[in-house]
């Protein structure tokens, strides 16, 4: 073997052992560029169904969560809460949810306590005006945007109020009532929001 022959030899070796570390090289660093574009486990739940235990959520007290980004309420409605929601027919724009489909045509959204169980609440807690998040008021007295008020969801940023089934006031800043997420329960004492199996 001439001289000439062995470092080509050598040469052609090098070159396929570069070429093999380069490209192992390549793909040890291609691995965590495609993990880093796969979604976050947060952001695949925020896609995702919650489910959530209401075993220990006692009448008048309100639970939040989050679901796809978004504030969800569940609120353990009284005897004197389901009564002051009937009081307020004749004063919200929306009785029964029937105008638009705010609430993706769910059927257990369109009745006056706008939920499955009468006692609990469950609706999406962002203002349908601009998105802000409205404040608790549920205990009844007088104030200064309703004399006779009995309870609900006030949102002070331009005055939207709701009453205790989420239904939006007559004349207020607010097109439609809060809005009802999809939810199914599994339980007595679990709820899953995101999903009621048999759809809209």
């Amino acid at each position: 073997m001439s001289d000439n022959q062995g470092v080509s030899r050598r040469r052609r070796n090098l070159v396929i052992g570069a070429t093999c570390a380069g490209g192992v090289a390549a793909a040890g660093m291609a691995t965590p560029f495609a993990a880093f574009m796969l979604p976050s486990q947060r952001a695949k739940a925020m896609g995702a169904s919650v489910e959530i235990d209401i075993s220990n959520l006692a009448p008048g007290e309100k639970k939040i969560i989050e679901w796809r980004g978004k504030p969800v309420w569940i609120l353990h409605r009284t005897k004197e809460m389901l009564a002051a929601i009937k009081a307020d027919d004749n004063k919200v724009a929306d009785p029964n949810s029937e105008r638009k489909p705010g609430d993706v045509n769910l059927a257990y959204a369109k009745n006056e306590f706008r939920s499955i169980k009468p006692e609990y609440l469950v609706v999406v807690g962002s203002c349908t005006h601009l998105g802000c998040s409205p404040q608790d008021k549920f205990t009844p007295g007088r104030e200064s945007f309703d004399p006779d008020w009995k309870g609900g969801f006030y949102c002070p940023c331009h005055g939207a109020l709701f009453d205790l089934a989420g239904r939006v006031y007559k004349n207020k800043p607010a097109p439609d009532n809060l809005k009802v997420p999809p939810h199914m329960y599994l339980s007595d004492s679990r709820i899953l929001i995101g999903d009621d199996k048999k759809g809209a």
